[in-house]
């Protein structure tokens, strides 16, 4: 290799690592993504100067029209949609992949042996990748014919089945001869790896997406890292190798918090059913309240707890979040934020929301290091959160989110839940907090209800 390009390539890999490394922590995170985009900028040009690399005006036009949708996504994504974005990105990241090994494998039939293995491995990282990110896409969509888990009869047996023929193909794939044969094997790999992925997020719950959107993060590497032995580039390989483990370490770190084992996420198996009580016997006692009487609750607080959830994301209430801390924090009380890993559609999307409205990285609590002090908070002020807050989840054997972990709200003295209605979270079951003795509803949009908090504790 030209001793240009190998250290092209070396610079590119250093700068993914080191952005990788800064974007570990909020207050670099910026500079983390933008030493990354340099990194790819790099990388990319540096493969145009690869002396097999030929039809430079096509190369341009890609880079041109990805900018343009990038630029364009980019600016014009709301952070609720965040989520659905990062999934379609896995999704496009397994289908370029995919490409790369097809290219490969129409310029040159008579591959030496581990390069044909690299492409069928590409084709079906990048194919399940492709698929499963775009399901996933749907269902936070919460597309109707997506939004409930959905799997057919010995769906698993199924799994396990096309898993064997996609590694025959594979092999056949690699001892094929004939150009023809090659086309046809490889074809069928992407369209029964394509499947697969369907087949392995549509039993999927809406709970358990946090866990699947890193996990097809993995895989979108996994792919790329792959399809960079299909074609021998180095920067490929490294940064491929990079997201992949880092979505690994994330999606493992995601199961923990839930506390579901990958399997269980991978395949499917999820608790069904439940206690089976109707709406209207869990919501029997459910008391509602209004902006004065919460105001008149925070004027002897001592210690506030604020539990962000997606409905916050919806309503934009960071700012307004952050004017009422500021306001309590001058009257003499602790406000803190519990951070549950999942809360939202994606991990860390209460982070990014909070940060977007300068609220110091320190006031946020991971719910590991909160639980252990929940029964000493005057106030817990639960915003648009549901699921990450449902006592079911201890109480239930038999509930879609049974064993998970919780923030522990309702041991606080006093529960302020800030949402529209008494709709379900995205795991489509009633939440018991809601009708506790220490519970208060405060239905309102979730910028308008704190917007009003505001005012009339400033009443006071």
């Amino acid at each position: 290799m030209n001793p240009i390009l190998a250290f092209a390539y070396l610079f590119a890999s250093v700068l993914f690592i080191l952005g990788l490394k800064r974007m570990s922590h909020p207050r670099t995170a910026v500079s983390g993504n933008l030493l990354g985009a340099l990194g790819m900028v790099v990388a990319v040009v540096a493969s145009m100067g690869e002396p097999a690399v030929t039809g430079y005006l096509l190369i341009v036009m890609g880079l041109v029209c990805g900018s343009i949708c990038g630029v364009y996504l980019a600016s014009t994504v709301k952070m609720t949609g965040m989520p659905q974005l990062v999934g379609m990105l896995n999704g496009l990241g397994g289908g370029a992949s995919t490409c790369v090994a097809g290219a490969a494998l129409m310029h040159d039939f008579e591959q030496p042996l581990d390069s044909l293995i690299a492409i069928g491995i590409t084709a079906l990282i990048g194919s399940v990748t492709f698929t499963g990110s775009f399901i996933a896409y749907a269902k936070l969509e919460e597309w109707k014919s997506f939004k409930k888990p959905t799997s057919l009869d010995n769906q698993q047996t199924i799994n396990v089945v096309l898993s064997v023929v996609l590694c025959f193909l594979i092999s056949a794939l690699t001892m094929s001869e004939a150009s023809i044969s090659m086309v046809i094997f490889f074809v069928a790999i992407v369209v029964l790896s394509g499947v697969l992925g369907v087949f392995l997020v549509n039993p999927i719950g809406g709970a358990d997406m946090p866990v699947v959107i890193a996990l097809m993060n993995s895989y979108s590497g996994i792919a790329g890292a792959a399809s960079g032995f299909a074609i021998n580039n180095h920067a490929l390989i490294i940064t491929g190798s990079l997201v992949g483990a880092s979505g690994i370490i994330l999606t493992k770190i995601m199961c923990k918090a839930m506390n579901r084992s990958l399997s269980n996420v991978l395949f499917g198996v999820m608790a069904a059913g439940g206690d089976n009580k109707s709406d209207d016997e869990v919501y029997a006692n459910v008391r509602s309240t209004s902006a004065d009487d919460i105001a008149m609750i925070l004027e002897g607080a001592k210690r506030v707890v604020i539990v962000p959830g997606y409905g916050m994301a919806v309503a934009q209430a960071q700012h307004a979040v952050r004017d009422l801390s500021k306001l309590l924090e001058a009257k003499g009380a602790t406000v803190e934020y519990a951070i549950h890993p999942v809360a939202g559609r994606m991990p860390g999307h209460m982070n990014v929301l909070l940060a977007e409205a300068d609220i110091p990285y320190e006031k946020l609590k991971e719910m590991d290091e909160i639980n252990p002090t929940m029964e000493t908070v005057d106030v817990a002020i639960v915003i648009g959160a549901n699921d990450v807050v449902n006592p079911i989840a201890k109480t239930d054997p038999k509930s879609p989110i049974a064993g998970m972990p919780i923030i522990d709200v309702d041991k606080c003295r006093t529960v302020i839940v800030i949402k529209r209605s008494l709709s379900p979270g995205f795991a489509g079951i009633p939440n018991p907090l809601f009708a506790m003795p220490n519970t208060l509803m405060f239905y309102s949009d979730g910028q308008a209800a704190v917007m009003e908090i505001v005012k009339a504790v400033k009443a006071l």
